[in-house]
């Protein structure tokens, strides 16, 4: 995966960024870089391309179908979920669950510093979750599903759901979608 990464682009073979976890912990998440290196600075003009609403301040989440920042070899990792992999140091190091809800960037999880939305901290950050299998079965989902289903898994939480979840998620990760 390293030499792949190396041989497309230059930069980086790991993508490390801030995100928030269980009870609002920042850490740094790593994930192998499927990103053109840099793109974080090319966010704002591309904006428009979020599939949650092209205005920053209404929407929460950022999610760009066939987004133009991703490599070649990024698109591989993303569709096979490779770029996932070294979350699992995350696991190990206490960051991150196996499952949980999706840790956040900074930008993403101080919009959710409201009302009830607070909620969906109370749950470990996972590497898999209730919001990625229920989108398969569901992939446009609006923004307000999936806080509510974050939510729900904070609720919810216990040992036969994970398993649940964990079940369900090699057929999740085959979706084909470009996200």
């Amino acid at each position: 995966v390293a030499i792949a990464i190396k041989l497309e682009s230059r930069g980086p073979v790991f993508y490390v960024s801030n995100r928030v976890g269980k009870h609002y912990k920042i850490f740094p998440m790593i994930k192998f870089r499927s990103m053109r290196d840099g793109a974080d600075r090319y966010l704002n003009e591309i904006s428009h391309l979020n599939i949650y609403g092209a205005n920053e301040k209404v929407s929460s989440f950022v999610k760009i179908k066939d987004d133009p920042r991703v490599s070649n070899v990024g698109k591989f990792l993303r569709k096979t979920s490779i770029d996932e992999f070294p979350q699992l140091l995350n696991v190990l190091m206490g960051h991150m669950s196996i499952v949980g809800n999706r840790p956040l960037p900074l930008y993403e999880a101080e919009r959710l510093l409201v009302n009830d939305y607070v909620k969906r901290f109370d749950a470990p950050a996972g590497i898999t979750g209730l919001w990625q299998v229920v989108k398969k079965e569901k992939p446009d989902m609006d923004e307000e599903e999936r806080i509510k289903l974050d939510i729900r898994y904070s609720n919810e939480l216990n040992l036969v759901k994970d398993c649940w979840i964990l079940l369900k998620t090699p057929s999740a990760l085959l979706q084909n979608q470009n996200y």
